[in-house]
């Protein structure tokens, strides 16, 4: 846990750091990837599904507010169902309208709800959107999360049924048109999941907003049972035909995500909880205080060891080719040699056990100074009198 905590922390810290060139590529490939995603599901008109115009409209966005994610990819998915047929075209657009007025009148700041939503059933893991609007947003979050799902089953109603539509006479055009609107209309699969959704982040919202030890734990488990429960009765109710495995796998996938949620946003140490109670000249204050579980990322401290000897562990010794005064010194990690004319000392052997050598008008070799201990005057006095 420390580990993580360490690279969350370093994380935020090169967050800060770089923001301003982070939120831009993040946003480049947010685009990408939506843009992508819907040539993929659709891809009708070529002119469209081409990389070019995807990389040009996905640095587009990156400088552009998030709005224009949404618009640029209502645009790719007009101009495809455009190229499939026209009467479809013209429910989208009268569908995409309808969304706008209700969304910029109820969460306009949660674009990234209608965005993320359609993708994550894209990447099949479409329960874990309640959960983290619910985490992170507020109840006006279910008009976001509710688009997200009728753009996301328009699309998989469009690719699933492009040969029937196509089939049709263009002289049909009302044909085409009752078809599109009451497979819209008459999808009950859709309304459940609305239904599902909507409950679930009204329910973790209200839970994890509670005082009580482990709030959003609670509200991540109580959250993942009930979607799973609400869409199983609609299964039971109106044949959805929906996979009970899948609901079951992805209420598992939405949990541990969710807790990943928590734990980026929302991690404390309930273990440090302290209550706290004041007062003023109207009210009584009981106060909960519990502290954030962080951990400081670790700095690595460089220290630069001068090896070359200072102050009083210098020793220096007389050289007389070097003239009067002169001396030289012993520095760390080296050997001085000390040159003496005449002959050696009475009693110093041509090499001693101390590892002096005496060759001709006699040759002294000092072993290096340890740096790391301080000399004494003691053994410099020695030192000088050889």
């Amino acid at each position: 846990m420390r580990t993580l905590l360490e690279i969350k922390e370093i994380v935020i810290k090169i967050y800060g750091k770089y923001e301003v060139f982070i939120i831009p590529v993040l946003k480049f490939l947010l685009a990408l990837v939506s843009l992508l995603a819907i040539n993929s599901r659709l891809g009708y008109m070529r002119q469209v599904d081409n990389i070019g115009v995807v990389l040009i409209a996905s640095l587009l966005c990156s400088f552009l507010p998030n709005g224009f994610i949404l618009l640029f990819g209502a645009v790719f998915i007009l101009l495809h169902l455009y190229a499939l047929a026209i009467e479809v075209a013209l429910v989208g657009l009268g569908v995409f309208l309808i969304m706008a007025l209700v969304f910029f009148r109820f969460s306009p700041r949660d674009s990234l709800a209608v965005l993320f939503t359609p993708l994550c059933f894209f990447f099949k893991v479409p329960y874990v959107m309640p959960i983290a609007a619910g985490l992170l947003r507020t109840p006006a979050s279910v008009v976001s999360v509710g688009c997200g799902v009728v753009v996301h089953y328009l699309i998989s109603f469009v690719s699933e049924n492009a040969t029937s539509i196509s089939a049709l006479d263009e002289s049909e055009t009302v044909a085409r048109l009752r078809l599109v609107i009451d497979a819209l209309l008459g999808n009950r699969a859709m309304v459940v999941m609305i239904v599902a959704f909507a409950v679930t982040i009204i329910a973790v919202y209200l839970i994890r907003r509670m005082s009580i030890d482990y709030s959003w734990t609670i509200a991540i488990i109580a959250g993942v049972m009930l979607d799973a429960v609400i869409l199983l009765i609609g299964d039971l109710v109106y044949n959805t035909n929906v996979s009970v495995l899948g609901i079951l796998l992805g209420a598992v996938i939405a949990a541990l995500l969710g807790k990943l949620l928590q734990f980026l946003v929302f991690n404390i140490d309930y273990n440090r909880t302290e209550k706290v109670q004041f007062e003023d000249d109207e009210y009584y204050y009981y106060v909960k205080a519990v502290p954030k579980l962080t951990v400081a990322a670790p700095e690595k401290t460089v220290k630069k060891i001068n090896t070359q000897v200072s102050g009083r562990s210098h020793v220096q010794t007389r050289d007389p080719r070097a003239g009067e005064g002169r001396r030289p010194v012993a520095a760390g990690g080296r050997t001085v040699t000390v040159e003496r004319t005449g002959s050696a000392p009475r009693g110093v052997s041509p090499r001693t056990q101390s590892g002096h050598t005496v060759t001709g008008s006699y040759r002294q070799e000092v072993k290096p100074v340890d740096t790391t201990k301080e000399i004494t005057e003691d053994q410099i006095d020695d030192f000088e009198e050889l």
